[in-house]
């Protein structure tokens, strides 16, 4: 009879322990399948959304004069400009190899209007892009639908004493304004924005751009070399990664991963203490069996080896089967954590590091117990028959 016959045998017989011992690493394997598998598809979830609640580069003219300010960052709108930006960029930006990680392009077309005999910032935008890029809008009315609708700051509405379906005048041109922005503390409150079309003939600047915001998904994805892709591909533009917003969005995830990792390492120190408490007991429960196998003539190692391929037994099986366990756990969990993403399909690297991962606690955390029971003096383990 060979040794891992009898280590299988050895599991057979001590049914009742062994179910015990596979229950409890097979509940810490799948929770800690579960927390990565949930940890990753949220990350992958939250990253989409964080990446659709703004811009995280500007596309802008190369300038040497820059007159107009937005989000914090200089704008030219007027005729000093070296370099000019116009919607042949928008085509472009989709062709870039990285193409597929970028969300929403915003252009936009800044210029000052007269409006009340006052000097007033107004917006050209494509208010179909402005809306994705700006879901904090909280908007009073109506988006614009067609030629001559605008919508207005809270800034603008309380300075020139305008209000939703009343008009203005901007060069000479009347807008219905059909939208007030709800205050936001951003620049936003002070302009007026309308159609992007009508904004390029109102102030004589046809296909003009002032700026293009891009919301990239750059979840794992190098934002750098977006940056460098656009710049190659828009050369007579200054694209700049908006480097606060992607660190405050790479801080979330680093979060997520760092919860993931402290309540796994947690669960895993909890199963290695049960396998190692287990096979504590069953080592002190076979001291008669362990005198019979000396006394026949085995050695030390052998008597190690069975009792680390008991171990290793339990923890292939529960690693094994933990991982689909902890796979379907995460499909019933996933909705209920508002995860709407998530799909069940099988990942044979985390399949195999599951495996692995219990196989190394399973026979780690039995290899003091085996090292003891090898060490048992054949003698006293008689004395007990």
């Amino acid at each position: 009879m060979k040794l891992y016959h009898i280590a299988k045998n050895s599991f057979f017989r001590r049914k009742t322990r062994m179910v015990f011992l596979i229950l409890g690493l097979l509940i810490a394997i799948s929770t800690v399948v579960t927390l990565i598998t949930i940890t990753r598809t949220m990350q992958e979830d939250i990253a989409v959304k964080l990446d659709e609640f703004g811009a995280n580069i500007l596309i802008l003219p190369k300038s040497d004069n820059l007159s107009l300010s937005y989000g914090g960052m200089n704008v030219s709108g007027f005729s000093f400009n070296t370099n000019e930006l116009n919607d042949t960029a928008i085509p472009k930006i989709r062709t870039i190899k990285n193409s597929e990680n970028i969300s929403i392009i915003a252009p936009k077309l800044l210029n000052v209007g007269k409006v009340q005999q006052q000097e007033v910032l107004v917006a050209g935008v494509n208010f179909d892009e402005e809306i994705r890029i700006k879901k904090w809008w909280s908007l009073i009315g109506n988006i614009p639908k067609q030629k001559g609708e605008a919508v207005i700051g809270a800034e603008v509405k309380n300075k020139l004493k305008l209000g939703l379906n009343r008009t203005v005048k901007i060069n000479k041109k009347i807008f219905s304004i059909v939208g007030v922005l709800e205050e936001t503390g951003s620049q936003d409150d002070g302009l007026i924005f309308i159609d992007l079309r009508e904004a390029q003939e109102l102030f004589n600047k046809p296909q003009m751009l002032s700026l293009i915001e891009v919301s990239a998904l750059c979840y794992n994805c190098p934002i750098e070399e977006i940056v460098r892709q656009t710049s190659e591909i828009l050369p007579a533009a200054k694209v700049v990664a908006v480097r606060q917003t992607i660190k405050n969005k790479m801080d979330t995830m680093h979060r997520f991963e760092s919860f993931t990792i402290g309540i796994s390492v947690i669960i895993l120190l909890v199963g290695a203490l049960i396998v190692f408490t287990t096979m504590s007991s069953s080592v002190s429960e076979r001291k008669r069996e362990i005198g019979i196998f000396r006394a026949l003539g085995f050695r030390q190692k052998h008597v190690l080896n069975i009792v680390l391929l008991e171990g290793f037994f339990v923890s292939f099986i529960t690693g094994f089967f933990g991982y689909f366990v902890g796979l379907l756990i995460s499909g019933f969990t996933a909705p209920v954590l508002g995860v709407t993403t998530f799909s069940l399909s099988i990942d044979p690297v985390l399949l195999l590091g599951a495996t692995l991962l219990s196989i190394i606690i399973g026979t780690g955390s039995s290899f003091y117990p085996a090292y003891k029971a090898s060490r048992l003096d054949p003698s006293f383990a008689l004395r007990t028959l």
